[in-house]
């Protein structure tokens, strides 16, 4: 059967559908959104754009370029690079012998593009949709559909030295995001170290990246069902688990990682000694960017992807300034760190990602961070729920007190536009001053300029402060000047 007889039985089918139907063939369907993806009204998506306008100006100051790839995938992209999270990617339908899917993260499209185009040198950051077919909750700031706010710097330089850039960025974005106090916590793993400790542990080389999936649960879950996950699931003997609970527990500074460059079992792992060299050598870098005061060396992160190579680290935030919260779908949430988000950022080295990509395997060192920005949004957006937000950036109503003025104020209005100064009119020929006003007040505009028949046989416009209701008359070629330096910090 060809593809138009193909659709022409569709038709049929749907046409005799409608007609079983009855009513005309229309139906009645629940108005929702997707499971696992929200529509955002115009106070929050200020704050979003708010949030947004931290990062790329942090990103930028680190002197960081952007780029953009397609938010699918070839399917064998992205198989095989997210260890047991693979299930969560969401699969397309063939199209035109194409097996596709929808990107999980924009770390391996990265690294895709780096192999593709032969780059291996870049400093970039990418912050665009992301999709997982996960469980989702919304309270907590985990949907299908999210942002991420990715910055990676690919190349060959001197260990450590980007991986510490890394973290100052978290921890200037944190800042000034002003969330309340937060810990770089689990910062300085390395999956070196990881991979070293269940070696000296007994952990069979098979099961390293499996039991690193398990560990990871440790800040969702007590060590106890952790423990009989790797021993009921993963199989690893009791003793085993025992003797990696007792580092999975650690956490410190650089005492820690000294203490541990003597251990007498790690001290016999040379991939975890030179882990643990390269911790204290970043922990050098960060004393002089002056974050340690937020940096706890964990042993306890063991991120499952499986394309890190080196340091991983994620953010979490300590303080209680946001209440518990129950999610709808899943009942009440985890407590994590007396905060219903979760982790707020994260990221680690994956310096073989981009050579699983180039045909003959060459490797570009890469390190980069995530920020969470759905997750710091269901902060934001809690901290603010009682607070009123200006949705507009608005600087000046044109208005008018008496009739048969609107050519007047489309006049003032363009003359507004076109030097830059952001305006409103009122679509009524002849809107009542009360109402113009009114509006003002509702959405927060600072200014209004009033025209009416007096004002332009003086060649004045009467411009109001809409605080203090203080007016005065502007001589009309200095209008727009008055407006920018009255509205520059607005």
């Amino acid at each position: 059967m060809t593809i138009p007889q193909i659709d022409e039985e569709v038709a049929r089918l749907l046409q005799l559908k409608a007609q079983l139907d009855g009513d005309d063939g229309k139906q009645t369907f629940v108005l929702k959104t997707p499971k696992g993806t929200r529509d955002y009204n115009p106070k929050q998506m200020a704050i979003r754009e708010k949030v947004f306008n931290t990062i790329f100006n942090c990103f930028k100051r680190h002197g960081a370029e952007t780029i953009d790839t397609p938010v699918f995938e070839l399917k064998e992209t992205l198989t095989g690079k997210y260890g047991e999270d693979s299930k969560l990617i969401y699969d397309l339908k063939d199209q035109g012998g194409e097996l596709l899917s929808l990107r999980y993260d924009l770390t391996v499209p990265f690294a895709r593009y780096l192999a593709m185009n032969k780059i291996t040198n870049i400093k970039r950051y990418h912050i665009a949709k992301v999709y997982r077919r996960d469980n989702p909750a919304m309270t907590r700031g985990r949907y299908r559909e999210f942002y991420q706010c990715d910055f990676d710097i690919a190349g060959q330089y001197d260990p450590m030295i980007p991986d510490a850039e890394c973290l100052k960025i978290v921890h200037e974005i944190l800042s000034e995001l002003e969330l309340g106090d937060f810990r770089i916590k689990n910062c300085e793993n390395d999956v070196r170290i990881l991979d070293g400790m269940f070696a000296v542990c007994g952990v069979p080389d098979e099961k390293f990246r499996t039991v690193c999936s398990t560990v990871d649960k440790l800040d969702k879950l007590p060590w106890e069902e952790v423990k009989n996950e790797m021993v009921k699931e993963k199989g690893l003997p009791e003793e085993v688990a025992d003797q990696i609970g007792g580092y999975v527990s650690l956490q410190g500074g650089m005492d820690l990682v000294e203490r541990l460059l003597e251990d007498p079992k790690l001290s016999k792992s040379s991939d975890a000694v030179a882990g643990l060299k390269d911790i204290k050598q970043l922990f050098v870098y960060l004393q002089l960017f002056r974050i340690t005061d937020k940096v706890a060396f964990d042993l306890s992160l063991a991120r499952g992807l499986d394309y890190y190579t080196g340091v991983i680290y994620e953010a979490i935030l300590t303080q209680a300034g946001v209440p518990q919260t129950q999610d709808p779908q899943n009942g009440p949430g985890v407590e994590e760190a007396s905060v219903s988000v979760g982790s707020i950022a994260g990221g680690g080295r994956y310096d073989g990602l981009v050579g699983m990509f180039d045909p003959k395997g060459r490797k570009v060192p890469c390190v980069g961070v995530s920020i969470g920005i759905e997750r710091i949004f269901s902060i934001m957006e809690q901290k603010t729920s009682a607070e009123k937000v200006r949705t507009t950036e608005t600087q000046v109503m044109v208005a008018s007190a008496q009739k048969n003025l609107l050519e007047e104020r489309l006049k003032l209005t363009a003359e507004l536009w076109d030097a830059g100064v952001k305006a409103e009119v009122m679509y009524k020929k002849n809107p009542k001053l009360l109402s113009q006003l009114q509006h003002c007040e509702d959405t927060g505009i600072p200014l209004v300029a009033i025209l009416g028949e007096q004002e332009l046989k003086d060649g004045v416009v009467k411009l109001r402060n809409v605080t203090t209701r203080e007016e005065l008359n502007i001589p009309r070629d200095s209008l727009i000047e008055e407006i920018k330096k009255r509205t520059a910090d607005c």
